[in-house]
């Protein structure tokens, strides 16, 4: 097989091929790019692979700075950066195609390579995967279906129980800010402080603790900082407050055909009883059905979980899912590491395991 590998990809190729591949997720555009490379701790690791068929493939990938050469890791994305996966012309890859890109991927981490695939991402990257030896392991994202326009939405998609929670915000006279320009990224960071400090009480143990935690599946501010320049007015800051407080915040982010709810905050005990968040993402969904969007993706739950039971509330389905995972050490090494350091800093403190 014949095929030209380039690496690291322009942004001027990245974008050719994103362009005809109309099911790309925001996590695989160019702005996201920007703020993963932005955050400092990463470097471009990104491939191109132009086929003799025409096809062209493009990798999302970083490898981590620092590390020397036998102990490289290369992902798509790190953890706390959600979704990549290859994007390609026009969405469709042949299954030698696939392999190549698979093979030729797991040689460039000598300790491991990770991709997450987008929701519903052609099958054949997952089985190909599973021939070249990736571990595969299912995951769920919700997603709004927004065909039709924001009325079909309303009444089709919305449960009767969130059209009820909305109008119950409106009429405790919950009010909502948007903001395009960073302005209130503050209000945002100050939110998840209060969610932080509030978890570090209900489990018993210190705040800086909570905040290690919580930080390795949500937002510092740093991170939100990358987010909102990169994305520009692309990046969306819904605030709800009730008398002039802010009691929860959504940030949106929108490419393409998708508008991702990337992060959310509340102080829990004034956002509930007034149905807030519900009311912000009913805002957040009609602008993204009238900026012509196809999707509003609300991201992973639990499938059992209160936050899958909120997402469905409001209209999302669940899709599934694929981090796949090629490595020269056991599978579970690094998690492992990771859960003996928690319980290690438990023992010390002498707070409770989880």
């Amino acid at each position: 097989m014949t095929v030209r590998v380039t690496s690291p990809v322009s942004s001027p190729l990245w974008q050719s091929v994103l362009e005809t591949d109309e099911a790309a997720v925001v996590g695989q555009s160019l702005p996201w790019r920007e703020a993963v490379l932005g955050d400092g701790r990463f470097s471009d690791a990104s491939v191109h692979y132009a086929f003799a068929s025409g096809r062209e493939v493009v990798l999302p990938l970083v490898r981590r700075r620092r590390l020397p050469s036998a102990a490289t890791a290369v992902s798509s994305w790190p953890q706390v950066w959600g979704t990549g996966g290859p994007i390609s012309t026009d969405g469709r890859v042949t299954p030698d195609e696939a392999a190549f890109v698979w093979r030729e991927a797991a040689r460039r981490g000598t300790l491991t390579t990770e991709v997450t695939l987008r929701p519903d991402a052609d099958p054949v990257w997952l089985s190909t995967a599973s021939d070249a030896g990736y571990v595969v392991t299912a995951g769920s994202s919700y997603l709004l279906d927004l065909a039709r326009g924001f009325d079909e939405v309303w009444k089709s998609r919305f449960r009767g129980t969130a059209r009820t929670a909305v109008r119950k915000a409106e009429k405790l006279g919950v009010e909502v800010e948007v903001d395009r320009t960073g302005r209130l990224a503050h209000v945002y960071d100050e939110l998840h402080e209060r969610s932080v400090r509030r978890r570090a009480t209900t489990e018993g143990e210190p705040v800086w603790l909570s905040r290690w935690r919580m930080s390795r599946v949500s937002s510092t501010p740093d991170q939100v900082a990358l987010v909102a320049a990169a994305f520009g007015k692309d990046c969306a800051t819904w605030v709800a407050r009730r008398d002039g407080q802010p009691v929860a915040a959504i940030i949106v982010l929108s490419t393409g055909g998708h508008a991702k709810y990337w992060r959310g905050a509340m102080d829990k005990g004034l956002a509930t009883p007034l149905r807030a968040n519900d009311l912000l993402h009913r805002l957040a969904v009609e602008e993204a059905c009238d900026q012509g969007r196809r999707w509003y993706d609300m991201g992973g739950a639990h499938p059992e979980s209160a936050l899958a039971a909120f997402k469905t509330k409001l209209g999302a389905t669940l899709h599934h899912t694929h981090e796949l995972r090629a490595r020269r050490l056991p599978a579970r090494v690094g998690h492992e590491a990771r859960l003996r350091a928690e319980t290690l800093v438990k023992r010390v403190t002498g707070l409770k395991e989880m």
